[in-house]
């Protein structure tokens, strides 16, 4: 095993051994908290968060760990990671879930499953991603609802400091252009992005700062590298900033 995917593994289950939160979401879910975040999400202020590509909660999880009152809307389109989403909130009325994926167009696109579910994509999986992540290869297709941001949040739901976190597996940027007309209201951007293509069709990393630098969001920080077996870069976590709120 990576030993980096084996430090991070072990911290899960130390953060879990020591926080009730975490530990209730781990033995009644079956959910390990993101903690690979935590130290990013420390220094946001944010009040509201819109996680798309929310899985079965383990960003939200950590997000309500560190800012109990902030709100959050999530997004997941696969109906078992979903369905655990709602298990692990269903009593907690500051989170909602849309069971759809965002893109600029609303209606429906095949979805790409991955044999780990949390890797599968709108975009077809390449091999470069199977090779350096083994087990993620495509196990099967099915159709998901999409459609832009703004047709589930609308400005007036949004807080004073808001943050748009994005994992969806290459169609980072596709998420960012349905959610542009309510950019201007976002203080801060936290995607995942690849440096190489491990989704056919994707837009790399370059491409989606240069799109949000014409936006006025700066690129801050990149957090949790990823490299390939032979040490090439493969992705990161990068934190943009509202150029307004810097």
């Amino acid at each position: 095993m990576n030993l980096d995917l084996l430090t991070i593994r072990l911290r899960k289950l130390a953060a879990i051994a020591v926080r009730s939160s975490y530990r209730g979401a781990f033995l009644r879910h079956g959910v390990a908290p993101a903690i690979e975040h935590e130290a990013v999400l420390g220094g946001l202020g944010f009040d509201f968060v819109v996680d798309v590509g929310a899985n079965r909660g383990q960003f939200s999880l950590v997000c309500r760990r560190m800012r109990p009152q902030a709100r959050i809307v999530a997004f997941e389109p696969l109906p078992a990671p979903a369905a655990i989403y709602r298990a692990l909130f269903e009593s907690d009325p500051g989170v909602r879930l849309h069971a759809c994926a965002l893109a600029p167009q609303r209606g429906e696109m095949t979805m790409h499953v991955s044999g780990r579910e949390d890797s599968s994509s709108l975009l077809p999986i390449s091999t470069l991603q199977s090779e350096n992540f083994p087990g993620t290869e495509a196990v099967g297709l099915t159709s998901v609802p999409v459609g832009p941001l703004s047709d589930f949040v609308g400005a007036d739901d949004l807080g004073e400091r808001n943050l748009l976190k994005i994992d969806v597996q290459g169609f980072e940027l596709e998420v960012l252009k349905s959610a542009e007309s309510l950019l201007p209201r976002f203080r801060w951007i936290y995607a995942e992005c690849s440096s190489v293509p491990l989704y056919e069709g994707q837009a790399l990393a370059d491409e989606v700062i240069q799109w949000l630098k014409m936006r006025q969001f700066d690129l801050v920080g990149r957090f949790n590298p990823s490299r390939g077996r032979d040490g090439t870069p493969l992705q990161a976590d990068l934190l943009f900033q509202s150029r307004g709120s810097a």
